[in-house]
C-alpha cells in the first residue's frame, strides 16, 4: 500500500523533498512516524514544524475524521498543512 505525503514548504526545505511516498502505513499516525524517520538527525526540527501544521487526508483535515487513528487506503494523499491567517 502506497501513501503519498506532501510537506509544507518549511518541512520540504528541511528534508530536501516536498513530496514522497511511504509504504505499509495504515493510519495517519504511521505516516507521521515514517515521515519523522525520514528527517533522521533533523527529527527535532520536524517535531517543531508539526506544531504549526495539521494533517489532511485527501484534502480533509484529520480532525474531521478520527485524528491520528484515521485509517488509510492505497493511493491516499496525506498533506501537512500550515495554518494561515489573513483578512
Amino acid at each position: 500500500m502506497k501513501i503519498t505525503v506532501e510537506l509544507t514548504y518549511a518541512m520540504g526545505k528541511a528534508l530536501g523533498a516536498n513530496r514522497f511516498e511511504v509504504e505499509n502505513a495504515t493510519t495517519v499516525a504511521d505516516v507521521i512516524e515514517k515521515t519523522k524517520a525520514r528527517f533522521g538527525d533533523k527529527a527535532a526540527e520536524f517535531e517543531k514544524l508539526t506544531k504549526i501544521a495539521t494533517v489532511a487526508v485527501n484534502g480533509v483535515l484529520m480532525s474531521y475524521r478520527k485524528g491520528k487513528k484515521t485509517k488509510l487506503t492505497d493511493g491516499d494523499v496525506i498533506s501537512f498543512v500550515k495554518a494561515a491567517a489573513g483578512g
